[in-house]
């Protein structure tokens, strides 16, 4: 009965009316024997996405070994330390309200924390920012994630443009669609597409501790700021560059409309062009969150935080930029305290 259901339920997913041109099936692609009974023409399978799954478990143990003997020793030549944050003061009261309730209270609840502890609020401010830094991986580590991802980016990039380059259909892509999809699968190819596929899976293993950033930040963990700028702003420009230029111009040009004057569209043939063009709009925003920090960059010298990226500062970064901030702050004559309005705002949003 489950086998039927199995069968049933692959038969629907893989439907060739779908999936395929009109009048091609998948019995089409099973390729051609070579002379004698060798190996002939070989054609994309559907079952060819099956082989990423044990190769992603490889890679998994390849990153655990390349940043434990080769990205941490880097980091430590460069000055990085795996040093953790400041652990928060231990509080049954305050760990409760975190874990059960809140990790960002508002100024109700803790005026009530401040009055049940007979602490100060500010204090109480301080405790809820270290909590939540603690749980946040060390710069250690993140150099070593991002030294992970950039290597392996850095050689599938290399890898993909040495036989891309030579490829004919790199250079006319109105080549993708003659024959289509009747087109012989290479082992260079093959093996492209298969890494990248397992990369992506490998990262089903670590999504839930992974914090995704770029290349760039390695250069910023390691305190290197003008490379960490002339980085981002290199990224920027081949950013804009490939996905306002190339993408929609060369891509989007040959899968919407060389592929509709060639071959017609079927059905997957919607289905992947609206993702495509969906991913074209994300493109623009990113770029244009991209030419905004450029600017700010610009205006003040260098690189301010990312804003596509979370927030990564550590409880010691926060307590500097607390203690920067106390400057501001006078006392007049009468024993009021004198603020800054723009920097006091910013300083309230710290602290919340």
């Amino acid at each position: 009965m489950a086998a039927a259901a199995a069968a049933l339920l692959s038969a629907w997913f893989w439907n060739e009316r779908f999936w395929l041109p009109h009048n091609v099936t998948w019995a089409d692609l099973a390729g051609e024997p070579g002379p004698e009974g060798g190996s002939g023409t070989q054609y994309p399978q559907a079952g060819h996405v099956l082989s990423a799954f044990p190769l992603a478990l490889g890679i998994f143990a390849v990153r655990l070994l390349f940043e434990r003997f080769i990205a941490k020793p880097c980091a430590i030549k460069l000055g990085i330390q795996d040093n953790g944050p400041h652990r928060a003061q231990p509080n049954a009261i305050l760990e409760k309200v975190f874990t059960s309730i809140t990790k960002c209270p508002d100024g109700r609840r803790l005026e009530g924390l401040s009055k049940q502890l007979d602490w100060d609020i500010r204090k109480i401010q301080r405790w809820f920012r270290h909590r939540r830094n603690q749980d946040k991986p060390t710069i250690l580590t993140k150099f070593c994630e991002s030294m992970w991802r950039f290597t392996f980016y850095l050689s599938i990039f290399s890898y993909g443009l040495k036989f891309i380059w030579s490829s004919p259909w790199f250079w006319d892509t109105r080549q993708c669609w003659y024959n289509y999809p009747f087109q012989p699968l290479t082992s260079s190819l093959y093996y492209y597409y298969i890494m990248e596929l397992a990369f992506y899976w490998s990262l089903m293993f670590s999504q839930f501790t992974d914090i995704k950033r770029k290349a760039a930040k390695l250069a910023n963990y390691a305190k290197y700021q003008r490379l960490c700028d002339a980085t981002f702003m290199l990224f920027g420009v081949v950013f804009i560059i490939t996905r306002l230029g190339i993408y929609p111009f060369w891509i989007l040009n040959t899968t919407l409309f060389e592929s509709w004057e060639l071959i017609g569209p079927y059905p997957s043939w919607w289905l992947f062009n609206g993702l495509l063009v969906t991913l074209q709009v994300l493109h623009i925003i990113w770029s244009c969150l991209i030419i905004r920090i450029a600017y700010k960059a610009l205006m003040r010298g260098k690189v301010s935080k990312d804003d596509r990226s979370d927030v990564e500062s550590s409880s010691e970064e926060d307590d500097m930029t607390s203690n920067s901030t106390k400057g501001i702050f006078s006392t007049s004559s009468n024993g009021a305290n004198r603020i800054n309005g723009h920097v006091a705002s910013a300083q309230w949003a710290e602290e919340e």
